[in-house]
């Protein structure tokens, strides 16, 4: 007769730890898109929490690390006031990490070397373009329903917040290429 009380305790540890490092991965989140605020025309503000929004996709994977990173980035809206962007930014950040994983598991399969960061770099780059696209769309909607105006006039509006959206994609890149070794040695 098989133990089953064994692997069951295995299988809640395991779970308690993947909660519980989710659950700092979406603090960090939420600390560090809060933190740090460089403002943007467009009322928005750039920020170091899409690094952690990377690393919660990489470390956790598509959906513990989903999670982590939708709900960081939803809490700090929420915190920050800007409500209207909760649900958005939830789905958006929460895309980013899952295709950032998924890139990153399709990119360490095509570079086997354990020190190249090219696949850290590629995955945060591909995740990063989501939420770009995902808040282009998100203010062109936004913008031409809130104001009542047409959608090219929201279009030409939401144009206005991809150039920051990009830095802020970049410094997430930066900052995930820079953690990721780091904790991939300390959880070791």
């Amino acid at each position: 007769m098989k133990n089953t009380s064994i692997s069951t305790k295995t299988n809640a540890t395991e779970t308690t730890h993947t909660l519980i490092i989710a659950s700092l991965m979406a603090a960090l989140t939420c600390v560090g898109t809060m933190i740090i605020k460089v403002p943007t025309p467009t009322n928005g503000y750039i920020h170091p929490g899409d690094g952690f929004v990377l690393l919660s996709g990489l470390l956790l994977g598509p959906i513990w690390g989903g999670l982590a990173a939708g709900i960081g980035s939803a809490l700090s809206d929420l915190i920050g006031g800007y409500f209207i962007y909760v649900p958005a930014t939830f789905i958006i950040k929460a895309l980013t990490a899952f295709v950032g994983y998924f890139v990153f598991v399709f990119m360490k399969k095509v570079i086997s070397s354990k020190t190249n960061p090219a696949p850290v770099i590629i995955s945060g780059i591909t995740g990063e373009a989501v939420m770009v696209v995902g808040y282009f769309l998100f203010e062109i909607f936004m913008l031409a329903t809130v104001n009542g105006s047409s959608v090219q006039a929201g279009f030409v509006a939401a144009t206005a917040g991809l150039i920051p959206n990009i830095i802020q994609g970049v410094f997430g890149v930066i900052i995930s290429t820079v953690l990721y070794p780091l904790l991939t040695k300390l959880s070791r």
